[in-house]
């Protein structure tokens, strides 16, 4: 069989089940935050944090449950003060949102990344980890994996957080909303990098993240649509959970890595804990 049969059999068989495979920037995003901070180098596209604007893309469609991926190499040296965004969100005030933050910091010291979820438009559902390379200095793979049962942060393909559907015990869970695709870089230096202490040197700019690998495997949002149980691969019941290899990879980046978890936090929520904390 040839591989331009598989293609073409891949992209219709998309098209019927109304599902994203494209990896082409264009195809799929346009810039919506200082479009002139942008720059393109073969297939990769450079987003410019300086002294003017930081800005960001967003894609032209929206998505409900599927795999979102890219590929960053975040901003070298000096970054305090910056932060580079991978997130899905939808719109208005009680909007859902799933983030991946790479939160700057002095050279030498390591990146933080910070996930959260928001939830009817609250989040403060934090967690931070380090890394277990530089993500300066490659291009490494971030995705959300957002399913009815979960949502699954991976870095290259290793879990390092999953927030579980615990809706049937009344906990709070993203899956009426669907959500655009969005990167940016920006200065938040009045809480980045070691709680605001460390601000943005500006003497460094511009700060430059950088990103490829686009990959959307997602249902694209039609009402009526997406929301057939058992159509689409992420359905299925072997994904309602992590195997016993992507468990012992949680477990170990868990172990090694995790910085900070707002569910530990008796102290920031005045013993009144979340509810998804406690189920």
């Amino acid at each position: 069989m040839s591989s331009l049969f598989l293609v073409v059999v891949v992209m219709a068989m998309a098209l019927l089940l109304n599902f994203a495979i494209s990896s082409d920037f264009d195809q799929l995003f346009l810039p919506n935050w200082a479009p002139d901070h942008f720059s393109t180098e073969a297939d990769q596209i450079k987003l410019t944090l300086d002294t003017i604007s930081g800005c960001g893309f967003q894609s032209k469609k929206k998505y409900l449950f599927g795999k979102v991926s890219m590929q960053v190499k975040l901003v070298e040296g000096d970054s305090a003060g910056t932060v580079t965004a991978l997130y899905m969100a939808s719109e208005g005030a009680n909007h859902d949102e799933v983030d991946f933050e790479f939160l700057g910091n002095v050279s030498g010291e390591p990146y933080l990344v910070q996930t959260n979820v928001y939830v009817n438009g609250t989040g403060n559902r934090e967690q931070r980890h380090t890394l277990w390379f530089d993500p300066t200095t490659a291009f490494h793979t971030y995705s959300f994996l957002w399913t009815r049962h979960s949502i699954i942060f991976l870095v290259d393909e290793v879990p390092i957080r999953v927030f579980a559907n615990k809706e049937e015990n009344g906990g709070p869970y993203p899956r009426n909303q669907a959500m655009g695709i969005h990167g940016s870089v920006w200065n938040a230096d009045d809480w980045a990098t070691q709680g605001g202490r460390v601000k943005t040197n500006w003497s460094h700019s511009p700060f430059v993240s950088t990103f490829t690998g686009f990959a959307i495997d997602a249902c694209e949002f039609i009402p009526g649509e997406c929301g057939k149980i058992g159509e689409f691969w992420w359905d299925k019941p072997k994904m309602s959970g992590l195997n016993k290899h992507k468990s012992h990879q949680l477990r170990w980046v868990l172990r090694r890595h995790l910085v900070y978890d707002y569910c530990l936090d008796i102290k920031r929520f005045n013993e009144d804990m979340p509810r998804e904390c406690i189920l």
